[in-house]
């Protein structure tokens, strides 16, 4: 098939272009550079710089390659931002996302894959949490998302137009034969945080609140690495194509490792210290985040490779220690 990749010089996104071309698809990565990079793009991937706001561009792309389906990793991510400038969320993650899929139907392309989320879902009222939970997203982020795939459903229905929404916990590590690296952005989650603080980067990381009621009083969270995430990505694409229905799903480990305890494996792994700072919770934090991903491995097949919190930190310290040469 060939697919277009937006948002593909992305940190997920240059992974699913890896992963798309080790599955013999031919790869176009649409991507304007604001947060991706260009050397993230796999060489045989065919680059366009541009963004999904472009409607001229999209329709030139659509008109000039056949594509058969699109994979979508070109939203913004980061909560806090989204609280302070909602105004950019919205614009990007809604108004764009609709700008993309009208050039697909205008284009004829009626498949396509959204990275989702666990914010959609807010603070849980069970864990672990499964496809039914209610949906109350709590930030602008999260909100964004939601509307995305209210959206998707309006689509399927008024248009055809087919899609499969992939609700991701927390995303981490690298490539394990090293093809991707570290690239130095400003970062918010853990275990980046952590190979950082252990090759040197910054001084320490903070741990938010250490009373909350899990085992050892940090937050727990469900880890799942990047390249599970895109196998995921490529069976749903294979069932999108195959039962011509839309559908959702959680992608998750289905286990939950606290703060501490990555801070912990985090020490093994790299042999290194690793200093700490204990600071207030924040707001909207919730104890637990476990996803159910049970549809996901029933329905599509899908059966995550690196389970362990090891696994998932080695990759993330190789990478780190090829970007900083330790």
């Amino acid at each position: 098939m060939k697919i277009l990749v937006v948002g593909g010089a992305g940190y997920i996104g240059s992974h699913m272009v890896l992963h798309l071309l080790e599955k013999d698809h031919e790869v176009i990565v649409l991507d304007d550079l604001s947060y991706g990079h260009r050397d993230n793009v796999a060489q045989a991937a065919h680059f366009i710089k541009g963004s999904i706001a472009d409607q001229a561009l999209l329709d030139r792309l659509f008109q000039q390659h056949q594509i058969d389906a699109v994979m979508h990793f070109a939203a913004f991510i980061q909560v806090g931002e989204s609280v302070s400038h909602p105004d950019k969320y919205y614009r990007n993650n809604v108004v764009n996302t609709l700008t993309l899929l009208d050039a697909m139907r205008r284009g004829g392309v009626m498949y396509f894959i959204f990275s989702s989320t666990a914010a959609v879902y807010g603070n849980p009222e069970y864990t672990p949490i499964d496809l039914q939970h209610p949906k109350l997203p709590i930030n602008p982020y999260g909100r964004s998302k939601w509307m995305v795939e209210q959206i998707l459903q309006d689509y399927d229905q008024a248009y055809g137009l087919k899609s499969i929404c992939l609700r991701y916990f927390n995303a981490a590590g690298f490539d394990a034969k090293g093809r991707l690296g570290e690239h130095d952005d400003p970062k918010t989650h853990l275990i980046p945080l952590d190979m950082r603080a252990a090759s040197g980067r910054c001084q320490d990381i903070k741990v938010f609140g250490r009373d909350y009621d899990t085992p050892d009083g940090t937050c727990v969270r469900d880890y799942i690495h990047v390249t599970d995430l895109c196998e995921a990505h490529v069976l749903a694409l294979d069932s999108l194509c195959r039962e011509n229905t839309s559908d959702q799903f959680n992608l998750g480990n289905g286990q939950g490792f606290s703060v501490q305890e990555v801070i912990d494996v985090a020490r093994q792994v790299t042999g290194k210290p690793i200093s700490v700072t204990d600071a207030p919770r924040r707001a909207g934090d919730p104890a637990y985040l476990i996803a159910d991903a049970s549809k996901a491995r029933q329905i599509l097949g899908w059966q995550p490779q690196f389970t362990s919190l090891e696994s998932i930190i080695k990759t993330s310290w190789a990478a780190e220690r090829a970007y900083t040469r330790l």
